[in-house]
This record gives C-alpha cells, structure tokens and sequence, in this order.
C-alpha cells in the first residue's frame, strides 16, 4: 500500500476511535458532536470581532437548550471536558464564555454552600455567569488581589481601590444579555482582612444596562478568541449578605462573626477559587479538540494536493514526501498521547479521594500546560503544512490556533503553574522510579518497556540535578538558590508529564480489539517516546542508560518506524472522528476543480 493509495475501508480507524473517546464515547461525546454538526454552528465569513461575539453569545444557548440539566452539568467533569474538546472547533469565543458560565460561575457557585439560592435563572439562561478574580496588577499573584468587600450594616459594599485593582479581563459588557458575576474581593470585617472570598454580584440587567457603580471599560482587540474582554471596578457596589458564598473555609454570620476551618488566608483563597483547577482540564480539553481537527484537516489535504514526484511531468500527493508526513506523523503520536493522557487525567480527577486532591490538581496542572503547548506546536505544524490555504480562517485551522493562545495562559499561566509544580516535586511531591537493571546492551529500540525505561531514566536524571542545585544553592538568598534550581527543576516536570504521555499511550495498544490496530499503536508509542530519547540522547549515553551503539541507530529506527506507520495515517487521523459538517465546509477541501485524492 503506497501513501498515494490510502485505504478505502477504514477498519482500523474504528479501533482508534473507540480507544480515544472511550466505551461511553456514545453518551459523552456522541451528542457533541452531533450538536456542533448543526448547520447553526457553522462558520460565518466576513463578521467583525462585535458580530462573532455576539453569534457566541447566541449560540450559548444552543449549548444550554441541549443540556438535559444545565446547573447539574457543571459538576460533570467528564462532560464539562468533552462538551470543550467539540465546541472550539466550531466556535472559540462560544468555548471560551460556555467555560466560564459553567465551569467558574455555575461552578463556583455549587462548589461552596448552595442550599436556598436559586439557580434556575441559570438553567433557563436567564443570566449568564461570568467570573472576575485576576485585576490589572495581580495576574499570577492574585492571592494578592486588591478588591474589596466591607462588611457593614447586614451587607457588604464592594469597592476598587486603586485603578490597578480593576478586574482584567473579563467577559463583562453589555452584549448577551443580562449578566451575574462571582467576584473574588478581601473580605473586610470590623477593619480586619480576613482574606480572598468570592461575592455574588449582578452586572446588567435584563436590557443589558450595568448597575450604578460599575464601572465597565471594553479592552482592545486580543489575537484570541473573539471575546467582550472588559476592566471592570467598583464604586461602593451594594451586596446583600446571601451574596457571599460561604462553606468550611471561611463563613460570616449575620452578626458579623467570622469563622474558618483553615487559618491560612491563602489557602482560603485557593479553596475560593478552586473551579479554576477543574478549568484547567477544560482548557486542555479546547486545545485536543482543535488539534486533533486541525490534523485531519491537514491530512486530508495532504492527499489531495498535488506536487512533483521529483520526475518530469510526474505528479504526486503531497503525503508522498518525507519532508511532509514526518512532521504530520509525529504530531499524529503526540496527539494521541496527549488524548490519552488527559482522558486518564479526567478519570482520576472523577474519582479521586480528598487526601489525593493535591496530587491530581498539580497533575491537571502539569497536563494542562504541556497539552495547550502541544496543541499550538501541531497546529502550527498543521497551518505550515497548508500553505497560504492554511491561513484562511474558514479552514479550520488558523483560527483555533490563534485562539489557543488563550489556553495558555487561562487557568493559570503554563510556565507560572509549571514552575510551581517543579517546586512540589522537589519537595517530596514526586519519587523517580529506579533504573532498571538489565543492562542497556541487552536492549531494542524496537523495545517498547525500553523505551519506556528510557524516559524514566531522563526523569530521574534531571530530579536528580534539580536537586543537586537545590542543595548546594547559596545560602540566605532564595530567590537566587531558586534561580539555580529552576532550569533543571522545569526539565524534570518536562520529563515526568512526557513519561505520563507515552504511559497513556502505550497502555492503550491493549484496548485494540484488532491485531493490526496494536500493531500501529506500538509504532505510534515508539514514535512518540524516540523523538524525547533522541533529544535527551546525550545524558542517556553518560548515564550509561544508552549505548553508543543505539545512540547512532536512533535516527535510523525513527525512518523505519515512519515508513511503518505512513499507510496508516489517514486511518489514525479518522479516528478522530472530525465534524464532517465542518470538514466538508473547509474551500481547501471542497473547491472544484481540485484533484480528489481523498479516500472515498
């Protein structure tokens, strides 16, 4: 079977399908897909930013129409997820505001005590939520946030201090309709900061008008999602008492007497503001759905667009060329792996006890971060691979790309959450596993538990210097111990969370129900994991985990792994199930006169 002869009958794919989306892809991702197939979805040419965000405003309540119970979906982390894998596809800006309405709003809001407040303005949509905590000078250190909430006279007045305390950037304006936020402010009682809440706070109105005393002011243009990004302050904003929300970690009676299970502000603050640990799944989620788009995009195309066969007069699709299915091979491995890990991620997520809370939330983290910059390295492989065709925004592919951005620093910023992370695992958050110990000569690349010794031992050699730095940082200077310790400390997190990948991915050859489907999936695996061994080759070969001999034998294995896995490639990529609406409305897919080299 040669590239320019895919096959016709995608067997195989069925089995990719099945082990991406899981045995329940009918219940969870199924109805998605269906709902972003609606011609109501598709894509608009020629709106302004105003118009494409007003379209995602309406097309929010599409979303909320085919939700069964809209206030309970919030606390579905496995359909929270997948309802963000399917919708950025077809709508960034509509992702990105159906987020924040129901992951931080609605479920901040059932996240803390809940009884007797009504929530079924948000089941009717009604009101749409948004979430305001990060202000124009507090960003990464919004534990530090200056907004505030004085308890007085049964109530409390919410204020902005300083123009630098403006909330920033949030969903805020007039357009969609009437609007409700949770605000995180310092609760102020009788002249004692008792730390970071969040307060229920209504915006506009049914007409849309703000409420005297806030202030909104639309922030320029993003190169993201087309969203109604504000500065929003306060100026002696009125809140009744039930507008705080209130649970163990903190609660204020109605005679102004204060009362915590946690005597740590800021870890107060941190369980305040816990929906955005949830949201960092759902951000990764976006960021899978758009690449895996993006690549059958690019894939398809591939097969369809001819170029020269490097012969007089002989024409050949462009997947005929090394120089272009490495590159969509290779984003094809990190695409499942990074599939599979966040769908073992959400799992453990689903079910994890409160002693290992802590755990999962810095794996979100870590997930997140690597998964969003993943996402944007395979689109801009994908866009690259196009042409001037990828550029076009109604393709599907530049679009999401530029809106994937927001992924990145949404939820917390990657390197911020990344660097904190690094700190926990030095900290005894993280035990590298030990060597193996038969010995690397005995070894085969072609070995998937090799190589996935291999990334163990790349794991475990850059916690070891991490640490080695650590220890000898210099004395009575933190800040320049921890900049000694760092560089090394953001490797080994590296390490750790490709590890995981190449995990997921290799426990997956299993669930194949095809002989043949295993078999590409190992290839898949070995793919993934060479190109981490290939690029830590050299720390491998001094910790005697690789040979010289395999050193010189990588990029060849690489080159037959490839060739192995180039009469697959369409059947990898229509395992992810791509909205054939979408696809079918893409010009450089559909435009006549081009030569139909895609697979019937």
């Amino acid at each position: 079977m040669t590239a320019s002869q895919p096959p016709s009958i995608r067997g195989l794919s069925v089995d990719f399908s099945r082990i991406l989306f899981g045995p329940q892809a009918d219940q969870i991702h199924e109805p998605w897909r269906r709902l972003f197939s609606d011609p109501q979805f598709s894509f608009r040419e020629g709106l302004t930013p105003q118009e494409r965000t007003a379209l995602s405003y309406e097309r929010l309540h599409l979303i909320n129409e085919a939700i069964a119970d809209p206030v309970a979906f919030a606390s579905d982390i496995e359909a929270l997820t997948a309802m963000h894998e399917w919708a950025g596809v077809v709508d960034a800006g509509m992702a990105t505001i159906a987020s924040i309405h129901w992951n931080l709003h609605i479920g901040s809001l059932l996240d803390h005590d809940h009884d007797g407040r009504d929530l079924s303005l948000y089941a009717r949509m009604e009101r749409i939520g948004t979430f305001l905590c990060t202000e124009l000078d507090h960003g990464n250190d919004a534990a530090a946030i200056e907004t505030t909430a004085t308890w007085e006279a049964g109530g409390f007045t919410l204020n902005t201090p300083t123009p630098g305390a403006c909330k920033w950037m949030p969903n805020t304006s007039s357009v969609g309709g009437a609007k409700t936020a949770v605000v995180a402010a310092r609760l102020v009682v009788d002249d004692i900061d008792r730390g970071v809440f969040l307060f229920l706070t209504p915006l506009t109105d049914n007409d849309g008008s703000h409420y005297p005393g806030i202030e909104v002011q639309p922030l320029p243009q993003t190169a993201s999602a087309p969203v109604d990004h504000c500065a929003t302050a306060f100026r002696d904003v009125r809140l009744p008492f039930e507008a705080l929300l209130q649970g163990e970690h903190g609660r204020l009676s109605r005679d102004g007497t204060f009362s915590s299970a946690l005597g740590n502000p800021r870890k107060r603050f941190l369980r305040s503001i816990s929906r955005v640990h949830s949201g960092k799944l759902c951000m990764a989620a976006y960021s899978l759905g758009v690449a895996r788009h993006a690549l059958a995009v690019a894939m398809r195309y591939s097969y369809r667009r001819l170029t020269s066969g490097m012969t007089t007069g002989r024409k050949v699709p462009l997947i005929e060329h090394r120089s272009h299915h490495a590159p969509l091979l290779s984003a094809v491995a990190t695409t499942y792996a990074a599939t599979l890990l966040h769908r073992s991620v959400v799992r453990q997520w689903a079910s994890c006890a409160d002693a290992e809370q802590a755990d999962i939330e810095r794996l979100a983290a870590i997930s997140k971060a690597w998964i969003t910059w993943q996402a944007r390295a395979v689109m801009t492989e994908c866009r690259e691979r196009c042409g001037a065709q990828g550029l076009l925004l109604a393709n599907g592919i530049a679009y999401q790309l530029a809106a994937n951005e927001g992924t990145v620093t949404a939820e917390g910023d990657n390197r911020v959450i990344w660097v904190k992370a690094a700190g926990e695992m030095l900290m005894g958050g993280f035990t590298p596993k030990p060597a193996s110990e038969v010995p690397a000569a005995g070894r085969s690349l072609d070995e998937s538990a090799f190589l996935q010794d291999l990334l163990t031992d790349i794991e475990r050699i850059w916690h070891s210097r991490a640490r080695s730095r650590l220890r000898s940082g210099r004395r009575g200077n933190p800040l320049a111990r921890w900049n000694g310790t760092v560089t090394p400390a953001l490797s080994l997190v590296e390490a750790h969370v490709h590890r995981l990948a190449a995990e997921a991915l290799l426990n997956a050859v299993d669930q194949a129900s095809d002989p043949r489907a295993r078999e590409v999936l190992r290839h898949l695996h070995r793919l993934f994991a060479l190109r981490q061994v290939k690029a830590h080759s050299g720390d491998l070969l001094a910790d005697g985990s690789l040979t010289a001999d395999h050193v010189r034998r990588l990029p060849d294995v690489e080159e037959v792994t490839m060739e192995a896995l180039l009469p697959h490639a369409t059947e990898l990529t229509d395992g992810f199930g791509a909205l054939e609406s979408c696809m079918a409305e893409h010009p450089m897919l559909c435009q006549a006169g081009d030569h139909q080299m895609v697979p019937a």
